[in-house]
């Protein structure tokens, strides 16, 4: 026998007495967890921590986000993301915890509203599950422990798709309008990247909303201005002010926040076409900067360790809780949970799959809550239809499936516990045929030793890489999780595929990743960090600058204690202590001296700011004592015949010299003859 009816609502109240201590030691173990070995991370990714920096000493460059205190140019993002961590040290002072830590608050918050989603059509166990696979998703447990916008962006996602499914339960306008404005406000912290939701949501609840249609399309206009007002002030007076007033808009070619939306970060993301960038991916399976695209993009060696391990069957629970509730009403908030989970994993996967120009890994952080939700209602639904033979059979294929989709994961990494594989399987193939028959026969014990050795072999795998992930600091522009946690992805030296070759970005097995940034004042050091200077001096990725303590291109400078004396002494009496070309050779050298280090040519050292007129002027104004050697593309002279390349080419041409150990600056203020 079968059944065709859609679940039963699960109650809006509270739920069982044990269910919130349940949810809040859940999350406070979330969050101790998360907080554990932080600052092994140090300034994560200098680019962004130099921009906190730069906010927590001037409100200027708070407002636009700029890479430095004196506001020469902002980093290639909108500042939504720095605002909490530039408030952050403002408070505390600088620190690796002060910036990492509002992230860690950020992934407990996504924990949270995932919960509350969940458990609110589903019930308490379904809202704790959401918890637990959000939580042991390995990418998660990466981005919320450092310091990119993603860990923002995945927040407001989360309670966007929380609000729409607020607004359809009953038709009201003030929940649509939140999301709205959730929306506007993920625009302003990763751009484009926040409406990739918004056709799947628009759709569901123009469809299944409880009201008119009048009222429905009404309501998505009002939410669609309310979205842009929140999104659009920001950039309107960024527009608007005359570009001697505020920074360049770092990322663009034209000072244009505009043509950085929906250039760099935006078409020129989809196809590849990045104006200023390093290169595009690889297109119909071909393979390129970025990695291969198509649809096998989110399993493949560099990609599936980080969020695929339920992503197989997050999409079949997907597809039998549509099934579930096909005969269901319109307006039925089941369905549209499944709907609004489910599209949204699917919308974005498909860009990630598709997208061929700049791709990293960590991206993937964005469909972790829509895993998690739509794995805890899947299991939840079927569990309870589990007296029928289908719904009994849908959940051991997923767990079967899940279990042999592990163990080719971790094959990927057959130095890393290795035994850990097998045990998955058999753990898995072993609960999968209990569950086959837990609905028919025997009592209430074997059913949840069968459902618990299933849930223990599903997570098995992405907890032991969350896990190494949480014991590991990671630094750098490319991070990834897993057992090395390095550049060149989990497990193997060389690369995420274990062959040697190196992730996008990579091939040093993450030592490029690891520098040696040193917070201000030049002498303390993070833990970890001693011992890896060394060895990490020069192994840049691919573009970046060369050895002697230069930045390169993905990752910061070894500053030693004594080029930071230098560039620290006198720095008051210059607008800049310094210029660097290339954002993260620039960061490095501000966050070791407290100084402000004009980064020239954004963050690939290829934006044309300044010029060289321009430059010129700054320097016979006494505006900016040195100039770092190095950085950027093509170690540190920029595109040829580009901005950078020609300050490069005159500064070397026409200034003394200085050498400070490994380190080459010219001193501005000392021509040479």
């Amino acid at each position: 026998m079968t059944t065709t009816a859609a679940p039963r609502p699960a109650p809006t109240a509270q739920g069982p007495r044990w269910a919130r201590p349940a949810l809040y030691g859940l999350l406070l173990a979330v969050g101790l967890a998360y907080l554990h070995n932080l600052s092994a991370s140090g300034y994560a990714n200098s680019f962004y921590s130099a921009a906190v920096q730069a906010g927590s000493q001037s409100w200027k460059a708070f407002f636009f986000g700029s890479l430095d205190s004196a506001s020469a140019i902002t980093v290639d993002k909108p500042p939504a993301a720095l605002w909490p961590m530039a408030l952050s040290v403002r408070l505390f002072g600088l620190s690796s915890w002060a910036i990492l830590a509002p992230q860690v608050l950020m992934g407990v918050a996504t924990a949270a509203v995932l919960n509350t989603a969940v458990r609110r059509r589903f019930g308490a166990v379904a809202g704790l599950i959401a918890v637990g696979v959000f939580a042991l998703t390995p990418v998660a447990a990466l981005m919320f422990r450092f310091n990119n916008p993603d860990a923002l962006l995945a927040l407001l996602m989360t309670v966007t798709v929380w609000c729409v499914l607020r607004a359809l339960e009953e038709g009201r306008t003030a929940w649509l309008l939140w999301a709205g404005a959730t929306v506007g406000l993920a625009f302003l912290t990763k751009t484009l990247q926040a409406f990739l939701i918004l056709p799947p949501l628009a759709v569901l609840y123009a469809v299944c909303a409880p009201v008119s249609v009048r009222k429905r399309l009404g309501q998505l206009a009002l939410s669609a201005m309310v979205m842009v007002v929140c999104g659009g002030w920001w950039v309107a007076l960024v527009e608007l002010l005359p570009a001697s007033s505020r920074p360049y808009v770092g990322g663009s070619q034209n000072n244009s926040f505009l043509e950085l939306s929906f250039g760099y970060n935006g078409l020129g993301r989809l196809n590849g076409e990045e104006t200023g960038s390093v290169g595009g991916g690889g297109r119909g399976g071909g393979g390129g900067r970025w990695g291969e695209t198509g649809i096998g993009r989110m399993f493949n060696a560099e990609v599936g360790g980080q969020i695929a391990w339920l992503l197989p069957a997050a999409l079949i629970l997907l597809v039998a809780g549509l099934w579930l509730t096909r005969k269901a009403a319109r307006t039925d908030a089941a369905r549209a949970s499944f709907l609004a989970w489910g599209g949204s994993l699917v919308m974005t996967a498909a860009v990630f799959s598709f997208m061929a120009g700049i791709f990293h890994q960590y991206y993937t952080v964005a469909l972790a809550p829509y895993l998690a939700a739509l794995v805890a209602m899947g299991v939840t639904v079927l569990w309870e239809e589990r007296g029928a033979r289908w719904p009994r059979a849908v959940l051991a294929g997923a767990v079967a499936v899940t279990v042999v989709w592990a163990y080719v994961l971790l094959d990927r990494t057959p130095n890393y516990l290795p035994w850990l594989r097998w045990a998955v399987l058999a753990g898995g193939f072993v609960g999968a045929l209990g569950l086959l028959v837990a609905g028919r026969s025997g009592g209430r014990g074997l059913a949840l030793a069968v459902v618990g050795l299933s849930f223990a072999a599903s997570l098995a795998g992405p907890a032991a890489y969350t896990v190494s992930t949480l014991s590991t600091g990671h630094q750098g522009s490319i991070v990834t999780a897993g057992p090395s946690g390095g550049m060149g992805g989990p497990g193997r030296p060389g690369g995420p595929g274990g062959d040697g070759r190196g992730g996008p970005g990579g091939g040093d097995g993450g030592r490029g990743q690891r520098a040696g940034t040193q917070p201000p004042g030049g002498q303390r050091q993070f833990p970890g960090q001693a011992d890896r200077q060394g060895r990490d001096q020069g192994m840049r990725a691919p573009g970046g600058g060369g050895g002697g303590g230069m930045g390169g291109l993905l990752n910061g400078a070894s500053v030693s204690a004594e080029a930071g004396a230098l560039l620290a002494k006198g720095a008051g009496d210059y607008t800049w202590a310094a210029a660097a070309i290339g954002a993260q050779n620039a960061a490095s050298y501000q966050l070791a001296t407290g100084e402000p280090v004009m980064a020239i040519g954004g963050f690939n050292g290829s934006d044309p700011s300044p010029t060289l007129d321009r430059f010129k002027k700054y320097v016979e104004e006494g505006q900016i004592h040195y100039f770092v050697q190095g950085g950027g593309m093509g170690g540190g002279t920029g595109r040829d015949g580009g901005a950078s390349s020609l300050i490069s080419s005159w500064v070397t041409e026409n200034f003394t010299e200085v050498t400070v150990g490994s380190a080459t600056f010219y001193d501005l203020t000392r021509p040479l003859g």
